[in-house]
């Protein structure tokens, strides 16, 4: 890899996500484990990542290869599972992967190329902005999910 400055180029970056999953208790083999609702979220999220265009974005790759971990939430003191996806995404610009890490899901991002980026007032406010942009939306999101 060069080591060139982008202002404002492509960007490639490995992003982790982990999907939770709800658990259903049933009568008999009717319900389903809090593993089988990760896998099941985790596979779900999956074929919108493949089949729903994001605009600057392209998916190169989607590994689902990661387990399935439970872990214990001390808040509510119940057991917890995840399912984890890494999606490898190039984007026309830095300000197109926000979309992916104002999710809830969002773990980890590792920026593949370039390997140095640079950025002047006029990107770095731009940015900021479309951050801000990010968090109202997914705030009216939430707020319409928990109204109804």
């Amino acid at each position: 890899m060069d080591d060139k400055r982008v202002c404002n180029g492509s960007v490639t970056a490995r992003i982790r996500l982990d999907f939770k999953g709800k658990g259903r208790p049933g009568r008999l083999f009717a319900g389903r484990s809090l593993e089988q609702g990760a896998e099941e979220a985790r596979e779900h999220h999956v074929t919108l990542f493949r089949n729903v265009p994001v605009q600057g974005v392209q998916i190169d790759d989607i590994d689902i290869s990661g387990s399935v971990y439970t872990v214990l939430d001390e808040a509510t003191n119940a057991e917890t599972a995840y399912a984890p996806v890494v999606l490898t995404v190039r984007a026309d610009s830095l300000e197109e992967m926000l979309s992916f890490v104002v999710r809830p899901e969002f773990r980890k991002i590792d920026i593949v190329e370039p390997a140095c980026l640079e950025l002047d007032r006029h990107h770095l406010e731009r940015l900021l902005f479309r951050l801000a942009e990010e968090i109202v939306g997914y705030k009216r999101f939430l707020e319409r999910k928990y109204n109804q």
